[in-house]
């Protein structure tokens, strides 16, 4: 099974918690239908990114990295590369190295869909990734290190997070309904 495979046999199984996200769900699934690039950065002006936000095992804590490019904070993520056999393998990937932390356990199945434009990827702002959000847990005595793509990595207190998008606020919510 293909990468490609995967992400499509991934996000049609998927069962989304509500109207906008099963739009997110079937307008991903048409993505990779009709492109079979739909996984590379070679799909333009959309393609599959996957990622994950790493919560502290008591749920009290998110990690979260300070884009270097976009300059906000954000979860982990990002670009599928030739090794991965999974997009769950993307999103852990990217939160493992992201992050500093080996031994993350991800979560099985996305948490949530989210698209969003990346004007920092092309001159003329029309990139958008179709973001695939996981949630992994960090264990208790876990150590972040800054990653060459971030500017800083820091735990932050649910009720004291820095400003986010809608979209991160609520997959923080999402991770905390995981970790119970």
């Amino acid at each position: 099974m293909t990468l490609h495979d995967d992400a499509l046999a991934s996000l049609r199984g998927w069962t989304a918690p509500d109207a906008a996200q099963e739009a997110l769900r079937a307008r991903f699934v048409a993505h990779l239908e009709r492109t079979p690039d739909g996984m590379w950065r070679s799909s333009y002006p959309e393609h599959i990114t996957a990622g994950a936000l790493v919560i502290s095992a008591d749920g009290g804590r998110v990690l979260l990295n300070l884009h270097g490019k976009a300059k906000r904070w954000f979860a982990f993520g990002g670009h599928a590369e030739p090794g991965d056999a999974t997009l769950a393998d993307v999103a852990a990937r990217e939160a493992r190295e992201e992050s500093g932390i080996g031994d993350l356990r991800l979560e099985p199945a996305p948490a949530q869909l989210d698209v969003h434009p990346v004007p920092f990827c092309d001159p003329r702002g029309e990139v958008r990734h179709l973001d695939v959000r996981y949630v992994a847990v960090a264990p208790p005595a876990a150590q972040e290190i800054i990653s060459e793509e971030s500017l800083d990595v820091r735990w932050w207190p649910v009720d004291g997070l820095p400003e986010l998008e809608p979209s991160m606020i609520e997959l923080v919510g999402i991770a905390r309904s995981l970790v119970g």
